[in-house]
């Protein structure tokens, strides 16, 4: 990442203030404090453009400084944005969007062609977006990221400054939750068109949200100073908030201990009990719309057999792994979706041998190498790559254990890698076996299970194809009734848990460390927390 140039953070204050900014999380001190507040996130920023972005801890930036059509209130649930109103013809088709009175950080207004640019952008082949495919439910957005079509040909059009309307391919009832996320925020093409990749930088970057990047310094921290003129700055507490990159969790405990972080995004959930006798009332969790699963490259040998995915998927001690190694609240995972999510009013799909006792699951998955063909003349050799965060690493020594078990000659090999790095290598297919969780963008079963259709692209990590998997999704997609819904995506979730291109582990909590006089901040299921709530004693927003 490119960094901002020291002449640019002189002009703005911004050296003086990342020298301050370890020292103050209230509003007394001395004349040279600022109200600010230190956020702790779980890795390396790699990008804070929502369009090449797909980490949840770029999330905790990104959306603070940038501001959909709707926004998530301090529950995540989603409120009015950009858009102050919005209506839906009576198909579900086409929704037509009302802008209030906005405006970016540069001064011009926030306009509908903002939104048109944007939506259009994120399916240029160019920008190549691994998100792109959460948003083919606008009209002709997937042919446009094929190149098949036009970016004028997309289902989003001004009708003029402060009407938008969006066309679908088919009715989404989630949609309003669905404009919350990153990627359908409206970006400055002004900026964009200038500077281009490096538009995001502290000196070129514009924003619609309450706070604007004016520091980046790779692998350490960020700054960002409050926008007078974005939306939710006038309620806004802290006047700036600092992002730590903060991989290591002792670090973190030693931050708070030091009086230098009010909030943190990860701990160590082993150690849960101790950190809450350590530190007293920091530790806050919920139940999460996340699920760790581990994906298998059915591309490749061994993997494109699913007697091998199968068997390696059973051996796995989830129990063990939950009740004895992970964070306490987590619960083994048999299917892909969280339970808690919306619109999935149906018998819940699970694989077969979920109550199997563990040596039958070990005797079957030994069972079904063999008849694969590996046995001692024939090991199964493979790779285990795991993310370097949270508790992962813990759990990778279980699982080349629980492999070890079926027999002598399955010969695991766990490789960590930075989180950073591994989803890259996911994207790319390069693994073998990997490690990885899902936290939902919006509350609807399809954004777990539309990661396996073929055309997904770079999220689809094992590249997972059938067909009837995918018109399954496709007839969901054509389903008024919420109920007959729910039930094709049990068909489809079913159908695609015994193929095995994936193996769900655990459904997560949240997991934060919150200092007890933060104001503002609020569990919830998305674990969404923007820094525009949040506040402490002493501190008047409005001075």
């Amino acid at each position: 990442m490119i960094l901002s140039r020291m002449r640019g953070l002189m002009a703005t204050g911004a050296l003086a203030l990342v020298l301050a900014a370890c020292g103050g999380g209230n509003g007394g001190g001395s004349a040279s404090d600022v109200p600010t507040l230190r956020r702790g996130i779980s890795a390396k920023v790699d990008t804070l453009d929502p369009h090449k972005s797909s980490a949840q801890w770029e999330n905790i930036i990104i959306g603070d400084m940038f501001i959909g059509l709707t926004t998530d209130g301090v529950d995540a649930r989603p409120e009015p944005g950009m858009a102050t109103s919005w209506e839906t013809s009576e198909d579900g088709l086409v929704w037509t969007f009302h802008l209030g009175d906005y405006y970016w950080s540069d001064g011009n207004p926030v306009v509908a062609d903002d939104f048109v640019y944007g939506l259009r952008r994120i399916q240029s082949p160019e920008v190549a977006s691994q998100y792109s495919s959460l948003l083919y439910l606008i009209k002709n957005a997937a042919r446009i990221n094929e190149g098949v079509l036009p970016p004028e040909e997309l289902g989003a059009r001004a009708i003029d400054d402060k009407t938008l309307e969006l066309t679908l391919e088919y009715p989404a009832p989630y949609l309003p939750g669905l404009l919350s996320h990153y990627t359908t925020y409206p970006v400055p093409s002004q900026a964009i068109e200038t500077y281009g990749d490096a538009w995001i930088q502290p000196e070129n970057i514009v924003v619609n949200g309450p706070y604007k990047l004016v520091y980046w310094r790779t692998g350490d921290q960020l700054v960002a100073d409050k926008n007078p003129t974005g939306f939710g700055a006038e309620e806004a507490c802290f006047d700036r908030v600092v992002y730590f990159e903060l991989e290591d969790l002792t670090s973190v405990e030693n931050k708070i201990q030091a009086g230098e972080l009010d909030i943190n995004n990860a701990f160590d959930g082993a150690r849960q009990t101790e950190i809450e006798a350590k530190l007293p009332g920091w530790v806050r969790t919920t139940p999460a719309l996340i699920t760790t699963y581990w994906s298998f490259n059915s591309s490749v040998a061994p993997f494109d057999d699913v007697r091998v995915r199968k068997a390696l998927a059973m051996a796995l001690d989830r129990e063990f792994m939950v009740k004895s190694v992970l964070t306490p609240g987590y619960v083994p995972a048999y299917s892909m979706v969280p339970p808690g999510i919306d619109n999935y009013n149906a018998p819940r799909p699970h694989v077969e041998w979920e109550s199997m006792p563990r040596e039958e699951r070990l005797a079957e998955a030994k069972r079904l190498l063999e008849e694969a063909g590996y046995g001692p003349d024939n090991p199964l050799e493979f790779e285990y790559i795991h993310r370097s965060t949270d508790d992962n690493p813990k759990v990778a020594p279980v699982a080349q254990a629980n492999w070890s078990e079926i027999a002598a000659w399955v010969k695991p090999t766990i490789i960590k890698q930075d989180t950073k790095v591994l989803y890259a290598r996911l994207r790319q297919s390069d693994f073998q076996v990997a490690d990885g969780a899902w936290v939902a963008d919006f509350d609807d079963p399809i954004n777990y299970l539309y990661l396996l259709k073929s055309d997904t692209g770079q999220q689809n990590y094992g590249n997972y194809n059938n067909p009837e998997y995918d018109a399954l999704l496709v007839r969901s997609n054509a389903e008024l009734d919420l109920n007959k819904r729910a039930e094709t995506f049990a068909e489809a979730e079913d159908l695609m848990l015994n193929d095995y291109p994936i193996t769900p582990m655990w459904f997560q909590v949240t997991k934060n460390l919150v200092d007890p006089d933060l104001t503002g901040y609020e569990d919830n299921a998305k674990d969404q927390h923007r820094s525009r709530f949040m506040c402490k004693g002493g501190i008047n927003p409005a001075e």
